[in-house]
């Protein structure tokens, strides 16, 4: 495997056989070992950062910045040691959809940045989290994209600086993390329309 693939850079081809749908979870691999721990975190960092005073505590934002890094070294040992499975392809970017919530709330609770845009964020994971579960209960996988990708990367980062100083590049990274995750999400529903349509079709 060649660093680009491993490092997650190149990304064709298509995916792992392990990951589609009608695939055994095969919970026990070392990759979803991390997942549980990044899952089970959530709510220790959530405690820990609203029992502080102001919402910047050291201890929450390393939490939070361990969690939302950690995404990216489950999947490096995942190319590495080619444990693949179908539950890690689920668990990702529900892991990631719930610490950004647990991010949204810590923000909006000390005001540490504009609500609104807090709340438009908060609302698009929600609208994710059912079209997912929407999907999968039809059969219909709707893969993570590049774009999606990309913007979960500025979005943490927005609210990580948030909690650890008062900073107008937190607030600019709102901004650009929640335009590519609702473009994302305009993209991602849009597959799913088609995929619906084309499902009686393919069944016929």
């Amino acid at each position: 495997m060649g660093t680009r693939r491993l490092l997650g850079i190149d990304r064709s081809g298509p995916p792992p056989p392990e990951t589609l749908p009608g695939r055994p979870l095969n919970p026990w691999t070392v990759p979803n070992a991390i997942g549980f721990v990044r899952l089970a975190l959530i709510p220790v960092f959530a405690a820990v950062a609203l029992s502080s005073r102001h919402g910047r505590a050291a201890p929450a934002a390393v939490l939070f910045a361990v969690i939302g890094g950690s995404d990216y070294l489950d999947g490096v040992v995942a190319r590495a040691t080619g444990q693949y499975s179908r539950l890690g392809v689920l668990m990702d970017p529900l892991t990631d959809r719930l610490l950004v919530a647990a991010g949204v709330v810590v923000c909006w609770s000390f005001d540490l940045l504009p609500r609104w845009a807090l709340a438009v964020l908060l609302g698009r994971e929600l609208v994710m989290l059912a079209a997912t579960q929407f999907g999968l209960s039809r059969g219909i996988d709707l893969r993570v994209s590049m774009l999606g990708r990309l913007a979960v990367w500025p979005t943490m980062l927005s609210l990580f600086l948030a909690m650890v100083v008062a900073i107008w590049v937190s607030e600019a990274l709102l901004y650009v993390g929640l335009a590519g995750a609702l473009a994302a999400s305009a993209r991602y529903i849009a597959d799913g329309v088609v995929a619906l349509r084309e499902r009686p079709s393919s069944s016929a």
